[in-house]
């Protein structure tokens, strides 16, 4: 009754804030399910599909287009890295490859799966209703002779046991730095965008690197109104002297004839043109 409550409330739009993060297909990776594996897990591939599952893990535990998949407690979580975080997957954006893995697959299978064949895929549609059917549909339906490749998987994960796992954030600059796999399922491409580090960052470091480079420039642009303040007072100065000669009446080229004038001349000839300067005051 209470699965039934849940399900109903999921498909009506009045869900909790808990269910509301999901609504968007996969929430944030900030869940702890109870998985902590001391090393990393050795995988086998299912047989006609491109989906790995972890033989020795106590869990419903596969790999799939990148990501890790864990179906427990009636949910379905998915996480970049082999222990989490792991983010709750809403039904209706599973991918169809991990939905279509065979029930025996499953190491530690719920109640409900009693009865069922063990070469096909789990009746999702019996469980989660009609309408998750009907948006679903044809999930269970494909070309068995045009699967996908298997993604490969993380082998760079290995070096990171239990006792130096990485925090979130160091898991994605990890990825970043190692994990050059692009997914090619179209809901695992959106899931996944949320545990690599953006492209963005890369530009922002090259600008830093620029900024020193650019430094001098202000510098050499500053560099010319300095020089120019000099330039600008030795081409005041000649105006100024020829106004000062033209007020006395005398010219520049006349400067040193007067001066050897007054040399061979004496005092008298200064004292004539201080004579003519004078009538020609009156006048």
């Amino acid at each position: 009754m209470r699965r039934l409550i849940v399900l109903l409330s999921i498909f009506s739009g009045t869900v909790s804030p808990a269910f509301a993060q999901v609504s968007i297909g996969i929430g944030l990776p900030n869940l702890s399910i109870g998985i902590n594996l001391p090393l990393y897990p050795q995988f086998e591939q299912v047989q006609g599909y491109p989906v790995y599952y972890a033989p020795q893990v106590a869990s419903n535990y596969f790999f799939y287009d990148g990501m890790y998949w864990v179906y427990q407690s009636d949910n379905w979580y998915a996480s970049s890295w082999y222990n989490g975080p792991w983010a709750m997957v809403s039904p209706m954006y599973v991918p169809v490859y991990v939905l279509r893995v065979p029930v025996r697959y499953y190491r530690y299978p719920p109640g409900y799966f009693r009865g069922w064949r063990q070469d096909d895929p789990p009746r999702w549609g019996d469980h989660w209703g009609n309408d998750w059917q009907r948006q679903r549909n044809g999930w269970d339906h494909w070309n068995r002779n045009a699967v996908p490749a298997a993604a490969p998987l993380p082998a760079y994960q290995r070096q990171y046991s239990a006792g130096r796992y990485p925090s979130y954030e160091q898991q994605r600059t990890i990825n970043g730095q190692n994990n050059h796999y692009q997914p090619h399922d179209p809901v695992v491409q959106q899931h996944y965008q949320q545990y690599v580090v953006p492209k963005g960052p890369a530009p922002s470091r090259q600008e830093q690197l620029q900024h020193p480079q650019q430094k001098p420039q202000p510098q050499q642009r500053q560099a010319p109104p300095q020089q120019q303040p000099p330039q600008q007072h030795q081409q005041q100065q000649p105006p100024g002297q020829d106004r000062n000669s033209q007020g006395r009446g005398e010219s520049a080229p006349r400067d040193p004839k007067q001066d050897q004038g007054k040399d061979k001349g004496g005092d008298k000839g200064g004292d004539k043109s201080q004579g003519n300067d004078g009538h020609g005051d009156n006048r």
